[in-house]
């Protein structure tokens, strides 16, 4: 491979982790700036989707010879509205397993193996995506969401 190519790939990679991370950062910032509402279970899914992104660009960053940056934050909270007895809608059992997902990856955070990172993130998205449809349908038969037939007699109209 010659240098050039090399530099590239590494640059990609680096610009590409930049760009999840940036991701990552607006997914938790809609969170923190959140009214309670019906837009919960978007965001929900939202944070789901970076985390999927970041679990992706950090296996990525792993094949390409990258360690995970440290973090110091090993308690970082998430925030408010993720946080426990803040209302949080959805099944506990599952906001049980989102906070323990969230303290993998804070306790990941602090390490250097990308590998572990991304299983982390993982993690995060799996659960974080089960609670987003979950809070949808409870958000729909609450009438918080419109129903998803006359969302659709809308969009046809």
């Amino acid at each position: 491979m010659s240098k050039t190519s090399s530099i590239s790939t590494e640059q990609q990679v680096l610009d590409a982790f930049r760009e999840a991370q940036d991701g990552w950062r607006r997914a938790l910032e809609t969170h923190r700036m959140a009214p309670p509402d019906g837009g919960f279970s978007a965001r929900l899914a939202a944070l789901g989707d970076a985390a999927r992104e970041e679990a992706r660009v950090c296996r990525e960053a792993d094949a390409a010879g990258f360690e995970w940056p440290p973090h110091r934050a090993a308690e970082s909270k998430p925030p408010h509205e993720l946080q426990p007895g803040t209302g949080r809608r959805g099944p506990e059992e599952l906001w049980l397993r989102f906070d323990g997902a969230v303290s993998r990856l804070n306790v990941a955070a602090t390490g250097r193996d990308m590998l572990q990172v991304a299983t982390a993130y993982d993690e995060l998205a799996d659960v974080a995506a089960q609670l987003a449809q979950l809070v949808e349908a409870e958000d729909r038969a609450s009438g918080l969401l419109p129903s998803r037939a006359r969302s659709r007699a809308r969009r046809s109209a």
